[in-house]
């Protein structure tokens, strides 16, 4: 009877024992990857209350990630990326801006400054990524420092030769603001409504990604003032990172 007694509270404290493992397994959350695509300001001596930012660097000041983050910035538009830094996390300014980079930034990524689209990307320390690119970032930041933001000028020597001219297809202003992707239909539906009761913005909609993906968005927008009016109402529902991306 007694051997059966300590059976019993042997099995007890096993399966407690798996619990427990069990439990820590569930509760366990890996560390999200921040990463946002949207619009970025260049600076200029010209914004208001914000401390200079040398030209010729190549950080970026930035509301949500820490000071000395390493972040990638990539121009959806051509592909080209730079590897910079978060210089200072608490510059104020327009939550409609994802940040605010340098002049040489702008240059190397060559974006269009009348609609500066940018992709961020937090890139952790101990990264593949970064083992590689570590060497070549400090090289690019003494580069910096020294090179002219005006670029280089190649001169033609063959006078000869007929260039001809590109035709540039001019880039049409459509873009909508993604709020969220959901694994459930009905929460994504939840979401809808509250945007329609509490920013008063009609236009929002649900997009089936796949059978457990369903994105909110908000748009398209055809010009940006309308696109800044309808992100600053869904900033009043505290959502931290809303992104606006570009309508294909």
């Amino acid at each position: 009877m007694n051997y059966n007694k300590i059976l019993i509270i042997i099995t007890l404290l096993f399966l407690l024992g798996c619990e427990q493992i069990n439990q820590k397994t569930i509760n366990f959350k890996p560390e999200k990857k921040y990463k946002n695509t949207g619009f970025t300001l260049v600076y200029n001596d010209g914004l208001d209350k914000i401390k200079k930012l040398d030209q010729n660097s190549l950080n970026i000041y930035h509301n949500q990630l820490k000071s000395k983050s390493t972040v990638k910035i990539t121009n959806p538009k051509n592909g080209k990326s730079v590897i910079a830094q978060v210089k200072r996390s608490n510059a104020k300014f327009s939550n409609f801006y994802n940040s605010i980079i340098s002049s040489r930034i702008a240059e190397t990524l060559e974006l269009d400054l009348n609609m500066p689209y940018i992709e961020i990307i937090l890139v952790t320390k101990n990264s593949t990524f970064i083992a590689k690119k570590a060497k070549t970032f400090e090289e690019e930041k003494k580069v910096a420092k020294k090179a002219p933001i005006d670029g280089i000028t190649i001169n033609d020597l063959n006078t000869k030769k007929i260039k001809k001219e590109k035709v540039i297809k001019k880039d049409v202003f459509s873009y909508s603001i993604k709020v969220a992707d959901f694994y459930y239909e009905d929460t994504a539906k939840m979401m809808v409504q509250r945007i329609k009761e509490e920013a008063l913005l009609n236009n929002s909609k649900i997009l089936h990604l796949s059978k457990t993906k369903f994105r909110v968005i908000i748009g398209p927008f055809n010009d940006i003032q309308a696109l800044q009016e309808s992100f600053e109402k869904m900033i009043s529902l505290n959502f931290e990172n809303l992104e606006i991306i570009k309508d294909v």
